[in-house]
């Protein structure tokens, strides 16, 4: 580690004096740029001064230009007052005439040189003019390179001058960090000579105990063991290993959540491919108004078909799961219900190649159709493309897993060197489809909001697409659970495929594997055997007094056996004709209080003697009728009194019959709640399960929380962090441009005056 970071500190030192001479060559440039902006300026100052010299000349030109202009028209004016008097006096006039014209032609010379002589100074002035522009645009554009490049050398010093002082703070860090570990190594160092020695010592006792053990055991060997069956691999094969219990319910239970995760899934893909059915049924046509396409019809056909192939999944996980048990071997040659799980992989496999191209067809149909736009037309797409990576990463998965399940069939055709990348590819392989389910949950719930704000969506398409989301997020979080808990769980399979016999590299074939559980299974029933306690014997004599009271007991128990059944038989008829009198008496007795209460009305419309003669003739009959009911009751009831007031005894039977009436009706609630205790009792504990499941999974959200919370935090400082920088680089540049826009402005200030001065000259230029 010493050496890496000194290999690490010289880098940095020759990256700092590459960076230093980059710095001083920098610097250079930029003087010589400073330098060559001051030539310019001071040959932009010449030229002004040159600009007002030639102004200062054309003044004074256009000053004598007026001059001349003035004396011309003053000659005019004495010209024309010439005129007529030569008119008068041509005589005097001719000589004067002459001199005129002499005066004339002098003056039209002296003119025409002036006027030469001003059209050759304008088209110097013009010249001159064209020439500052001219001079004057190639200086701005020099003027803005360079100003650019100076800015771009100055960014490129002021960062190479930050990175020479975060390399100078990174490499005093690195110094002190480096100062700090090379005391702790010196420290370590002098521990592990200490450790060494003693070790050393350790060492050579060790191996004088040891070398004397071996020669005590290979003497042993060679004298009292007759057959080594360690040293062939095919009759180690057949020897039973150590049983490990723990390694046995460790696999047990990764059995059992796997078992949960592959329920989970199958109850997602079977609400998936059920609902897809549903949606084909009423969108992009509802067939409860018009029919659908053939394509739709044998698509709904083959997902009515779904449950055949996704049912047994679970089936074959739950065989696996039973097949696990802790008194067997668990290794991937022992595990044979694993290939009945692979065929049913296999079987669901060829179902999601037979529905892909009909699914795929059944997209396009919706995007052909008349109401789909074309962002549901793109999700379309992204959902045709997701469904043929699923049916992919089944068809991977697939193929793992039939070759995971290939040692306990066929031997040859998984050597124990590849176990190790093929649970890897199928750890590989469950994130891949982690990822598809969730591409497909982010697709299908974009086409699931386009498709609610549809003018023409009903009622039954939004319940169905919702039903179809929740059912795609149940598959995407079943396969991140199954995934994470593969991944988690890999090391473990990888490093538990090297249990089998002992000195050997594991089992040879299936079959070795078979005849070894047969004779672990032999093995554990001979040590139960032999730990079973040995009864106490009984001496002769009394085993054959014991034997004859025996039989004469037997005798005896199976004579009270078949009296107790007669006696038992005999209860039951006479509890069914207790019950059947009992009715009869109730039905007596309802009859006989309706006699009555007819005599009592009676008895208040006729006369007292006629009244008493009714009474005697129905009570005689009615006490007749009720003592032939009541002699043939195993009970006697109670008989009515045949007056009008009720006596002691018939209020005693009717409060005995309330009460009686009363304990029934207790007893029949008392066992409706026991029966609805008991209910309760099993959701009460059911309820407790599922809140235990409930609080694990709010302990494992709030980790995740905890995690969330953390990262969100994190990446506040450093979107703070990151705007600080910036707000400092824009302010920084603001700063400049700011400069920037100042010297602008102010030549541009110096430019229109000069405009405004060449313009002034030109306009005189003109005038004269």
């Amino acid at each position: 580690a010493l050496a890496e970071l000194q290999g690490k500190y010289q880098k940095l030192a020759q990256e700092y004096s590459k960076l230093r001479a980059q710095n001083q060559v920098l610097k250079k440039g930029v003087v010589d740029e400073q330098a060559n902006s001051a030539a310019l300026k001071e040959q932009l100052k010449m030229k002004d001064q040159s600009l007002r010299k030639l102004q200062q000349e054309m003044d004074s030109l256009t000053f004598r230009n007026l001059q001349l202009a003035k004396r011309v028209e003053l000659l005019q004016d004495e010209l024309a007052l010439s005129e007529p008097r030569g008119k008068k006096n041509k005589k005097s006039g001719e000589s004067s005439s002459q001199l005129s014209q002499e005066q004339k032609s002098v003056f039209d010379e002296d003119l025409q040189k002036k006027i030469e002589e001003n059209e050759r100074l304008h088209i110097q002035f013009f010249e001159a003019d064209e020439q500052h522009k001219h001079v004057e645009a190639e200086l701005r554009s020099r003027l803005a390179t360079l100003e650019t490049e100076a800015a771009q050398h100055q960014a490129v010093v002021d960062g190479l001058t930050r990175k020479y002082m975060e390399t100078i703070e990174k490499l005093q860090n690195d110094k002190a960090k480096l100062e700090v570990k090379s005391q702790t190594l010196e420290k370590e160092a002098k521990d592990c000579r200490l450790r060494t020695e003693e070790c050393q010592l350790q060492l050579k006792n060790l191996h004088e105990d040891l070398s004397g053990r071996l020669e005590e055991s290979l003497s042993i060997i060679s004298e009292k063991v007759p057959f080594n069956d360690t040293k062939y691999s095919r009759y180690n094969a057949l020897n039973v290993p150590l049983h490990n219990r723990r390694h046995q319910l460790k696999m047990r239970d990764i059995a059992g959540q796997a078992l949960g995760f592959v329920q989970d899934l199958v109850t997602a893909l079977l609400n998936f491919h059920t609902y897809t059915e549903q949606r084909i049924q009423i969108f992009p046509v509802d067939s409860a108004i018009d029919t659908i396409s053939p394509l739709n019809q044998k698509f709904s056909q083959y997902l009515h078909e779904n449950a055949s192939y996704v049912r047994p999944l679970e089936e074959g996980m739950l065989h696996l799961f039973e097949s696990i048990t802790e008194d067997t071997v668990t290794v991937l040659e022992t595990t044979v219900k694993l290939k009945t799980f692979s065929e049913h992989l296999t079987s669901y496999m060829c179902f999601l190649r037979k529905i892909l191209p009909y699914q795929l067809k059944s997209l396009e149909e919706e995007c052909e159709s008349s109401l789909c736009t074309s962002a549901l037309r793109a999700r379309n797409l992204e959902l045709s493309q997701d469904m043929k990576k699923m049916t992919a990463v089944f068809e991977k998965l697939q193929t793992y897993v039939a070759l995971l399940a290939l040692p306990s069939t066929e031997p040859d055709g998984l050597l124990r060197t590849n176990y190790s990348s093929v649970l890897t590819n199928v750890g590989a392989a469950l994130h891949g489809f982690h990822d598809v389910m969730k591409d497909i949950s982010k697709h299908y719930s974009q086409k699931a909001t386009i498709e609610h704000e549809l003018p023409t969506a009903t009622q039954k398409l939004v319940t169905t697409n919702d039903c179809i989301l929740s059912s795609v997020v149940a598959l995407t979080n079943g396969a991140g659970k199954i995934a994470s808990f593969f991944s988690n769980n890999v090391d473990y399979f990888i490093a538990s495929l090297s249990y089998g016999p002992k000195a050997a590299s594991g089992f040879i074939s299936p079959l070795s594997a078979e005849c070894m559980l047969q004779y672990k299974k032999k093995a554990a029933a001979y040590i139960k055997a032999l730990r079973k306690p040995l009864l106490e014997s009984v001496p002769y004599e009394e085993a054959l007094a014991n034997r004859r009271v025996l039989l004469s007991s037997t005798e005896s128990r199976e004579g009270l056996a078949q009296q107790v059944h007669q006696s038992l038989e005999k209860i039951s008829k006479l509890e069914q004709e207790k019950e059947h009198w009992m009715l009869e008496a109730q039905l007596a007795k309802i009859k006989l209080e309706k006699e009555n209460q007819r005599i009592a009305d009676k008895l208040k419309s006729t006369s007292s003697g006629q009244l008493a003669g009714l009474a005697q003739e129905s009570a005689a009959s009615l006490n007749a009728s009720g003592q032939d009911e009541a002699s043939s009751k195993a009970t006697p009831e109670p008989i009515q009194s045949t007056s009008l007031v009720p006596d002691v005894e018939s209020r005693e039977d009717l409060i005995k019959n309330h009460y009686m009436a009363r304990i029934v009706e207790l007893t029949s609630q008392l066992q409706l709640a026991d029966s609805k205790s008991v209910h309760f009792y099993a959701e009460c504990r059911a309820l407790s399960k599922r809140l235990a499941l409930a609080e694990k999974s709010k302990e494992s959200l709030a980790e995740e929380m905890k995690l969330a919370s953390q990262n969100i935090s994190r990446l506040q400082d450093e979107l703070t962090t990151t705007k600080r920088s910036y707000e400092d680089q824009l302010s920084m540049m603001s700063d400049h441009l700011c400069s920037m826009n100042e010297t602008l402005s102010k030549q541009r200030e110096e430019i229109d005056t000069l405009k405004m001065s060449s313009k002034g000259n030109s306009k005189k230029n003109k005038s004269r």
